[in-house]
């Protein structure tokens, strides 16, 4: 038998994360799309950051038949993904162009990330943006897959604190610092520091 589950955080409820979780303004809106395999994930940081901005929203899926109704034309959109295209944040404000960024942000694996960008041209089209070089993730129990390589809240935060300077929007990590924490208790602070500790 499982057990039960916050039906908000879907964590376990004698670990649930509500009350660490803010309710955070933003200009920006940021619109998650989340493939079907992080749902499940132990982390599943894109749940935690929408749930933790009062203008964000999740998607989840492979194929997003609606997302042109989703890319509203009250913002300019942008993709926040790698490439040789991709404009570092912040981005400079438009001349004649006062909208807010609608960011929109695919959360999956790489391979995943780049597969939805292929089953949806549309989001293939979008402008990119990027995150300053040299970023390390405070996810101490995984090896980044390549420098700069964040969690989705993390990017997500980043992201904010950029463009939305000086506001702040480092409260959004306070759950998935839990997580982190939870993660390494439960596994026992000297296996943690034998598997994980920079040598």
């Amino acid at each position: 038998m499982s057990r039960p589950r916050c039906e908000r955080c879907v964590r376990p409820q004698n670990h649930c994360l509500c009350h660490l979780i803010p309710s955070l303004p933003s200009r920006t809106r940021v619109l998650i799309l989340q493939h079907p395999d992080e749902v499940a994930h132990a982390l599943n940081t894109a749940r935690l950051a929408a749930l933790g901005l009062m203008n964000a929203e999740l998607k989840v899926g492979e194929v997003f038949a609606d997302l042109q109704q989703w890319l509203s034309s009250e913002y300019r959109a942008c993709l926040l993904f790698p490439g040789e295209e991709a404009q570092e944040l912040p981005l400079a404000s438009v001349p004649k162009d006062d909208r807010p960024l609608l960011l929109v942000v695919p959360d999956g694996t790489w391979r995943k990330a780049r597969k939805l960008l292929h089953l949806n041209p549309l989001l293939a089209e979008l402008p990119r943006v990027c995150l300053p070089a040299g970023l390390q993730s405070r996810y101490r129990l995984r090896k980044a897959p390549g420098e700069g390589a964040l969690a989705t809240i993390e990017a997500i935060t980043v992201a904010l604190n950029l463009q939305e300077e000086p506001a702040c929007f480092d409260e959004l990590l306070r759950p998935f610092e839990a997580l982190i924490e939870g993660q390494i208790a439960a596994m026992g602070e000297e296996t943690f520091l034998r598997n994980h500790q920079k040598s």
